[in-house]
């Protein structure tokens, strides 16, 4: 992992002098660790960490990460909430698989996601589709617009062949291997993986039909979703399978998540198209039937 780590010194001096030979010491020590500031990890309580929009009640602040580069995370979100991507350092690529929390066997189908739109290049307003045509989360903001709903995430033999090892506990973890880890955590198998969308790191289909990396807009990119049923995400950090560059190059991305509203059948994403409607509406009744 690419982990970077900031120990205050009071803390480092503290954790080096500790023994943990007894279980006094061992307490001693791990109680030592409540100073330490890592940069990436999670924040809690979430309210605490920096980088909210501003006015945004403490109350309503639910998760508060940075993931960094070869590393996951889940969340397990309320219907409303607003989760906010920011690519730190201008090589992020937060690739995502998105589950109904309510029906785990629902979860999201890049194919229809692209179909059904009539658009491959997702941006502000795209809406990221289920298997059964129901819109599990919109794009409410983006200032990115590179993302990727083509090539998927890596894969173990592919980071073989490219970095010499790909399994989840080495230095160039694939993203499906951090995913498998990810979804077991929701008791979910390798099975239930869908393909997933990338963000940050785009990729175009050349006139020949070749996948094309267009890379990212550099540090600060942010997008923001907002997930229209209660989901299980799933989030792997790493580099795009089609980056050409030679390094493992993945950066920190910070994710924020708070409290929001849903999606009405007069929202603006629910009445750009006619396709948006029928989707929104099929999205809202399921809701409302299951008291969501």
């Amino acid at each position: 992992m690419s982990e970077t780590t900031e120990l205050t010194s009071a803390t480092a001096a503290t954790a080096v002098s500790a023994s943990t030979a007894s279980p006094a010491g061992a307490r001693a020590h791990a109680r030592a660790q409540g100073g330490t500031r890592v940069t990436t990890m999670p924040t809690v309580p979430a309210a605490t960490a920096g980088g909210w929009p501003a006015g945004l009640a403490e109350d309503d602040r639910f998760v508060a990460e940075t993931v960094a580069g070869g590393n996951y995370t889940t969340l397990a979100v309320q219907r409303g909430t607003i989760v906010e991507f920011t690519d730190l350092d201008g090589d992020a690529c937060a690739h995502l698989a998105i589950f109904n929390q309510a029906q785990l066997d629902e979860r999201l189908n890049v194919a229809d996601t692209v179909k059904i739109q009539w658009q491959a290049y997702l941006g502000e307003g795209a809406m990221l589709l289920s298997d059964r045509g129901r819109v599990l989360a919109t794009i409410v903001s983006d200032n990115s617009g590179t993302h990727d709903t083509f090539a998927g995430t890596s894969t173990r033999a592919v980071n073989e062949a490219r970095y010499g090892d790909g399994s989840a506990h080495s230095g160039t973890p694939a993203g499906r291997e951090l995913l498998i880890l990810g979804a077991a955590k929701h008791g979910l198998t390798p099975r239930d993986l869908p393909p997933t969308v990338a963000l940050f790191q785009g990729v175009r289909v050349a006139e020949d039909g070749a996948l094309v990396f267009t890379g990212s807009t550099g540090p600060g990119a942010v997008v923001r979703l907002r997930f229209e049923l209660p989901a299980v995400l799933l989030v792997a950090n790493v580099p795009s399978p089609v980056d050409p560059r030679p390094e493992y190059t993945s950066t920190p991305v910070r994710i924020r998540a708070w409290r929001g509203e849903a999606a009405n059948l007069q929202s603006p994403e629910a009445t750009a198209t006619p396709e948006a409607a029928r989707a929104f509406g099929n999205t809202i009744d399921y809701a409302r039937t299951r008291g969501l």
